[in-house]
C-alpha cells in the first residue's frame, strides 16, 4: 500500500479546485467529479489525476459509476481512501417563494441527495479495503445557524451534518468503518460570496454583512481554505467529532 486516493466533487473552481490542486502530489491518486473538468489541472510525477464530467443534479448515475469504478480498483494498493463531498448549487438569495421549483430541486439534489448517494457508493465499494477510509462532507456554519434568505442552503448543510452524525454511528460498528466528518470550512472568497454581497438588499437582508466581510479582508482565499480543510482531513483524530468547524481546529 503506497498510494492515497482522494475523490473530490465540485473541483472545477473555488474550494474544490484548490483542494484538487493541492492534493496532486507524489503518492496521490485524485479523481475529480465536476460538470466542467479543469484542463489546467495536471498531475506531477508520481501522482495520478482522473477527471469526470458529470452533472450531480442527476446523482444516481454518478453514484453508480463511482461504485463500479471503486469496485474495479485493488484496494490493497491504497494506504488511504477519501471521498470529499464539496459540490453545491446555490439558489438566488432571498425568500424561498422567489425561487423556481426547478432551481430548488437541483440545489437539493446537488447539495444533499448527491452526497448521500456518493457516500453510500464509497462505503460499500471500499468496505473490504484494509487502509484508512475517510468521508468528508463540506458543510457550513449555515447548517447550524439559520439565516434569512438562505433556507435551501441552510437545509442542505443541516442535512449533511445530521447525515454525517448517523453514518458515523453506523460505520463505528464495523471492523474498519469509514471515519466521517461534516466540516464547516470557514468563510471563503468564492462565487457564493460574490452572489451574497451583490444581492438585492430588499430581498436579502443580510447583504451588508457579507459586503463588510469582504471589505474588511475577513475572507479566506480558496487556496488558504483548502490547505486548512486538507490538513483536517489528514489529522490522526479525523472522525473523532462527526460535525466540526475548521476554525475550531
Amino acid at each position: 500500500m503506497n498510494m492515497h486516493l482522494t475523490v473530490i466533487t465540485g473541483a472545477s473552481r473555488g474550494l474544490g479546485r484548490a483542494m484538487a490542486a493541492q492534493r496532486l502530489r507524489e503518492g496521490h491518486h485524485v479523481l475529480t467529479i465536476s460538470r466542467h473538468p479543469d484542463a489546467t489541472l495536471a498531475a506531477p510525477a508520481g501522482a495520478v489525476l482522473e477527471q469526470w464530467a458529470a452533472d450531480l443534479a442527476q446523482p444516481l448515475a454518478v453514484a453508480q459509476r463511482l461504485e463500479a469504478w471503486l469496485g474495479a480498483l485493488d484496494g490493497v494498493c491504497f494506504a488511504s481512501a477519501a471521498l470529499v463531498n464539496n459540490a453545491a448549487l446555490l439558489t438566488p438569495p432571498g425568500p424561498i417563494g422567489a425561487t423556481t421549483a426547478e432551481a430548488l430541486s437541483a440545489a437539493m439534489r446537488v447539495g444533499l441527495e448527491a452526497p448521500v448517494l456518493l457516500a453510500q457508493a464509497f462505503v460499500r465499494a471500499t468496505a473490504a479495503w484494509p487502509g484508512a477510509r475517510k468521508l468528508l462532507n463540506i458543510s457550513s456554519g449555515l447548517g447550524r445557524f439559520a439565516m434569512a434568505g438562505s433556507a435551501p442552503y441552510c437545509a442542505v448543510k443541516a442535512g449533511l451534518d445530521h447525515f454525517s452524525r448517523a453514518l458515523a454511528l453506523d460505520e463505528a460498528l464495523k471492523p474498519n468503518g469509514a471515519r466521517v466528518v461534516s466540516l464547516a470550512p470557514g468563510v471563503i472568497d468564492t462565487d457564493m460570496q460574490v452572489q451574497l454581497r451583490s444581492a438585492d438588499a430588499a430581498v436579502f437582508t443580510e447583504r451588508e454583512r457579507f459586503a463588510q466581510l469582504h471589505a474588511r479582508g475577513q475572507l479566506d482565499s480558496p487556496a488558504a481554505a483548502a490547505a486548512k480543510v486538507l490538513a483536517y482531513l489528514d489529522r490522526a483524530d479525523f472522525g473523532a467529532q462527526p460535525v466540526a468547524d475548521v476554525r475550531d481546529a
